[in-house]
């Protein structure tokens, strides 16, 4: 990741502090008071871009006069693009009376989500707010979050658009308005107590205390970097305020069907966080299972072979099938803890070994409790669910002790 920096000032030079503490700027901070506003403290406003070129000159213009007014600023640019929006960033921040940064990724890593963790790294201010680079967030709102926060000595504040004086305007198109209407209301529905107090979980566009977040413990997928924030590290104290979804300045939407397919995995690897919640998808992953297991069973022995080769050779299916769900739907963040291969195989040997327990337990159900090889082995499958999890998430998907020890020492050096 290469950085460039185009700094006017620094935030603690005289120059810039002035602006703003000086007896100059003293009718400024009573114009805050008299508005309403908490005295805030200075803000790092976080903007992830891909190909924004056309919006970035009038995104610093509309900052540079409604922020810095009123408080400090810097504003950090994490570029994933591949047009020439850092040179542009470039020549508009000569104009610009705050630091402006650029963190350029080759590798975009996590999606726009991913951005913002970077973002809130390179961030030295007390609060972070994070808004689009297209201007359908209005950056004069910017004061006004951090200012609520300070009143309600909150660690979040969203901008949200369901609550009175909100509105969702410039969200075009009937689909757009129902996917995103789809989406808030699944969010809210699998995680009732997390985003409680927050109407619109699927806002880009909020600030948050750099010390209620911790950036290593997020795992962002796409771009719904503020359901990331809500669910892993919500602050105690969340409050609210509305706007206006603008139209985008210039420039098309960068939301597609493939967004929205990462959208359902981190809700997946969000919901799934806890062992409790693995073992259920766990479960639902393996009763799918049931199905290429069964159907290469009962074509198996239609041919006259007998159960036992035809329950190995069909429980191959069900093993390559639930691996391939597991591989994509249960465990995605932790596939880089061992190769493919390494996977692969010990999915394998512990999928197989597991019939060591059952072809005992159905040839005891066949043979004593009269039952046919089907329901037998599906039988057999439910008892023995509880140690294949176990033995998958603690033999195939946990890192290797060894790895971690070794990569320790190198990490404090």
């Amino acid at each position: 990741m290469s950085q460039e920096s185009m700094v006017p000032g620094e935030l603690g030079d005289p120059a810039v502090r002035g602006a703003v503490s000086a007896p100059a700027g003293a009718p400024r901070r009573r114009t805050a008071e008299k508005e309403g506003l908490a005295e805030p403290g200075a803000v790092t406003i976080v903007v992830p871009t891909f190909n924004e070129s056309a919006n970035v000159r009038e995104l610093l213009h509309r900052i540079t006069e409604s922020v810095p007014t009123r408080l400090p600023c810097e504003v950090v640019f994490v570029d994933d693009s591949t047009d020439d929006t850092p040179e542009v960033i470039s020549e508009a921040a000569q104009d610009c009376p705050f630091p402006v940064t650029v963190l350029h990724r080759e590798e975009p890593v996590g999606g726009l989500g991913g951005a913002v963790v970077e973002g809130i790294k390179a961030a030295t201010s007390d609060w972070v707010v994070v808004m689009d680079g297209d201007l359908q967030h209005p950056p004069s709102l910017v004061p006004e979050l951090v200012g609520t926060g300070e009143r309600a000595h909150a660690g979040l504040v969203v901008a949200s658009r369901y609550i009175k004086g909100g509105s969702r305007e410039g969200l075009a198109g009937g689909y757009r308005i129902a996917v995103s209407r789809g989406a808030t209301w699944l969010t809210k529905t699998l995680f009732p107590r997390r985003l409680r107090g927050i109407s619109d979980p699927m806002s880009g566009f909020f600030a948050i205390r750099r010390s209620a977040v911790t950036a290593e413990a997020l795992k962002p997928l796409g771009y719904k970097i503020l359901l990331e924030l809500a669910v892993r590290s919500r602050p105690r104290e969340v409050t609210e305020v509305p706007f206006v979804f603008q139209d985008r300045f210039a420039g098309e939407s960068k939301s597609t069907a493939r967004e929205g397919f990462r959208f359902l995995r981190h809700l997946l690897g969000l919901r799934t966080a806890s062992p409790v919640a693995r073992m259920v998808v766990f479960g639902l992953i393996g009763a799918t299972g049931f199905v290429p297991n069964l159907v290469g069973l009962w074509a198996l022995t239609r041919t006259g072979l007998h159960y036992v080769p035809a329950e190995i050779l069909a429980n191959q299916l069900g093993v390559a099938w639930n691996f391939l769900l597991i591989e994509h739907l249960l465990f995605r963040d932790r596939r880089g803890h061992r190769s493919w291969w390494d996977r692969t195989g010990r999915f394998a040997l512990l999928a197989n070994a597991d019939l060591v327990l059952r072809i005992p337990l159905i040839a005891l159900f066949v043979h004593t409790s009269g039952m046919g090889a089907v329901p037998a082995t599906a039988l057999a499958l439910v008892m023995t669910f509880v140690l294949r999890f176990v033995g998958t998430e603690a033999l195939v998907y946990l890192p290797r002790r060894g790895r971690e020890g070794r990569t320790a020492p190198r990490r404090a050096a």
